[in-house]
């Protein structure tokens, strides 16, 4: 598999696909737009992903601040379990976010670490960019 992308963005999805199980991945701003997607989802699936991801993200920080009794809080990793497997959605410090699918039999701790492993490189490359 390789990554669809609207800019040079296949170096950080394409590692992400070499854990075994992990189906797909998106590559999006923080707001809900794909900057990158892998070959598993067509654009429109992307879009919808990158949409709910944003909308999820969003969520999470609101439910963490309730509990922390904070008017903010930021979100370091969403898990979603599911029948079907693991959704992992990490978000970067530059506004972007990577979100990744594993089916059932994905070691969740491997997408975590690769996933996490790439939001670090992506944070490292735009800071050298600036």
């Amino acid at each position: 598999m390789t990554s669809r992308d609207t800019g040079d963005t296949a170096w950080v999805l394409d590692p992400i696909l070499q854990v075994p199980h992990v189906v797909a991945a998106v590559l999006l701003t923080r707001d809900g737009l794909v900057t990158g997607y892998t070959d598993a989802l067509t654009r429109p699936s992307a879009e919808r992903v990158a949409a709910i991801t944003s909308t999820v993200q969003g969520a999470c920080r609101t439910a963490a601040a309730a509990f922390a009794d904070r008017e903010r809080a930021e979100v370091r990793q969403v898990v979603i379990e599911s029948d079907h497997g693991y959704v992992l959605i990490v978000p970067t410090d530059h506004n972007s976010c990577v979100a990744a699918y594993g089916d059932g039999e994905v070691r969740l701790d491997m997408l975590a670490h690769r996933v996490h492993s790439q939001v670090a490189r992506l944070g490292e490359k735009v800071m050298a960019a600036a």
